[in-house]
Order: structure tokens, then C-alpha cells, then sequence
């Protein structure tokens, strides 16, 4: 009986030893405040499970000092990898700083941490994002005036969009057609800020307004707020992105003309795949580098797709990521 017991307890123990040994990826986010990061939290939570590990979020609300802080709890509870989506730019430099001094890998998600020694980058072409609704909105409008609503200047994301939108824009520009009357950068990409600074263009101002282009969608429902309270809706092309229900429902509405989906599924598990071969000191393929100011971070680079009323049922419905009795129920 004795020897049955000792066998047990051996057994027991080395079920604990065995689950303690599973990698701990930390996963620290900005915000969960819109839907699209609600959906990257739950998939990433699922997917390291599903591969054997263990996943730690933490979410910091927008504030850089809290993410920081988490950070470091993380790191004192023996995360084996972080993947960051960071609130600052510049000050997640501090994270990536003790996460090496712990000899832990950092992924950078969706948005880059700049100038420092990040380990490798998982995101979209964020400039071909910008090309992409600049494009399909010049198209609709050649000729012109349009406003350019960029996110917070803490997120580079949003300086990358920036500069596709002037990569497309500025030729038309230069000739003539295209005249730029609004170009400002949203604080913290918050739709209250969006709505009021288009609210005070649009009371201030007698020049028509033909196109308006949106860091995301939740500055595109700002700026869609703004243009109902000047009886405007239906009259001004409105370009977005992140593919959130609300903006789905608002292309539905004609209200919204395009949002760009990102394959968040996609990007999730490029990130997972890579945090666990990190963790097991697996070797990483990647398919590009990308300049943080520092070094060329490894990056892979995933693609995105407009979706206009036309498409919705073959992009974000087709892919599992809204579901059409959501889209087209009565609000």
C-alpha cells in the first residue's frame, strides 16, 4: 500500500513538473475597447493552449506606465516570450530592455516598437493599407477635397498609413485635383476626438467635403457622427479599417464606403507559431525586414482586403469573422 502511495505521489508530482514546464507566452495589450482586440485576445488565449503552452495577458487600458509595469510582472513570473501590442511607440523601448536582461524573446504585434533591439515583428503592410483606401476612394472621387483623420502619434501604424495615404494622394495633389483640407492626428485613435474635430471643420468652414479617410474605424464613426449632425450622411465617401461590426453595418447603411479587413486569425497564429518555436529555441523563418529606427526587425507581413457593400459576405462573413445575422439585423 505504502509503495502504491509513493507511486502515486511520484506520478502526481511529475504531472506538475510536466505542466510547469509548458511555455508561458505573455501577450501584453494596448486596449480590448473595440471588438477587433477582443477577438486577437480570446484566439491568442485559445491557440497557445491548443499548441501545449500557457498564455498570460494583460491588457493596460491605454497607459504606457501600467503596460510597463505588467511587463515586469510578467518577467518576474517566468514568461518564456512576450508578444507586445504597444500603447507607446517609444516607451515600450523599456520593455523590450528587461525582457533581454531576462534573456525573453520579444514579438512586436500589429504595431511596431521603435528603436530598439525587438526580436521580430508580426503585422499587416500597413502602408499598403493606406494605398489601399487612398486608392479606392480616388478612384470613386479623382477630383476634390479631402480630410485625412490619422490615429494617435503614439502608435507608428499611424504614420505608416500616413505615408501610404500620401504615397497615392500627393500626385494628385501636385496636379491639382485633389485639394487637402483637413489633415490632423486623432489622440489615443478616440472617436469623441474624430467627431469633434470634423464637427468644428465642417461649422467653421463652407468648403464641400467630398472624401474622408480614417486611421480606423472607430475614427471613421466619428467622423460618420459629425457629418449626420451637418446633414452630410450618404453625401461624403468615408474610408476605415479593422472591419468592425458597427462599420460593416454603417457600409451596409451607406454610410461608410470601405473598411480593410486584416486576417486577425492569421496574424494571431503567425504570432503563437513563432512564440512557441522561441520558447523551444526553434529556428524562425520570416519573410521580410522591417526598419524600427534601430535595426531591421525579421517580420512577416501579412495581407489585407477591402471590403465594400458588395463583398461582405465573401470577405468578413466568408472567413468566419462577423456572422451576416449580426450585420443586417435591425440596429
Amino acid at each position: 500500500m505504502k509503495a502504491f502511495r509513493l507511486l502515486t505521489g511520484i506520478f502526481f508530482l511529475a504531472i506538475i513538473a510536466g505542466c510547469n514546464n509548458k511555455p508561458k507566452i505573455g501577450f501584453l495589450m494596448d486596449t480590448i475597447s473595440l471588438d477587433r482586440w477582443e477577438k486577437d485576445k480570446e484566439l491568442f488565449e485559445e491557440q497557445v493552449e491548443k499548441m501545449d503552452g500557457i498564455p498570460l495577458v494583460r491588457v493596460a487600458n491605454g497607459d504606457s506606465p501600467t503596460q510597463i509595469d505588467q511587463a515586469t510582472q510578467l518577467l518576474y513570473d517566468g514568461v518564456d516570450v512576450l508578444v507586445v501590442i504597444p500603447v507607446d511607440l517609444h516607451a515600450s523601448r523599456d520593455i523590450v530592455k528587461m525582457a533581454h536582461k531576462n534573456d525573453v524573446p520579444v514579438i512586436s504585434y500589429d504595431r511596431m516598437i521603435r528603436d530598439c533591439n525587438v526580436d521580430y515583428y508580426v503585422s499587416t503592410d500597413n502602408i499598403h493599407i493606406g494605398e489601399q483606401q487612398a486608392s479606392y476612394l480616388s478612384r470613386m472621387a479623382p477630383s476634390g477635397n479631402y480630410a485625412l483623420l490619422g490615429g494617435s502619434t503614439k502608435d507608428y501604424n499611424a504614420t505608416l498609413l500616413h505615408l501610404g495615404w500620401m504615397n497615392v494622394l500627393q500626385p494628385l495633389i501636385e496636379k491639382g485635383d485633389i485639394n487637402l483640407v483637413l489633415d490632423e492626428y486623432v489622440k489615443e485613435w478616440n472617436a469623441k476626438d474624430a467627431f469633434s474635430i470634423m464637427d468644428s471643420f465642417l461649422s467653421k468652414t463652407n468648403t464641400p467635403l467630398d472624401v474622408i479617410i480614417a486611421g480606423n474605424d472607430d475614427l471613421a464613426a466619428g467622423a460618420i457622427q459629425a457629418l449626420r449632425q451637418h446633414n452630410l450622411t450618404k453625401k461624403v465617401l468615408v474610408a476605415g479599417q479593422d472591419a468592425e461590426l458597427e462599420a460593416i453595418r454603417n457600409i451596409v447603411a451607406g454610410d461608410q464606403t470601405i473598411t480593410i479587413f486584416k486576417p486577425i486569425d492569421a496574424l494571431v497564429s503567425t504570432a503563437v507559431n513563432m512564440a512557441m518555436k522561441l520558447a523551444e529555441d526553434e529556428p524562425i523563418n520570416t519573410n521580410v525586414t522591417v526598419n524600427n529606427g534601430f535595426k531591421l526587425v525579421p517580420a512577416v507581413l501579412l495581407s489585407s482586403q477591402v471590403v465594400n457593400r458588395q463583398n461582405i459576405k465573401l470577405t468578413v462573413v466568408s472567413e468566419g469573422y462577423l456572422e451576416e445575422g449580426d450585420i443586417y439585423k435591425e440596429k
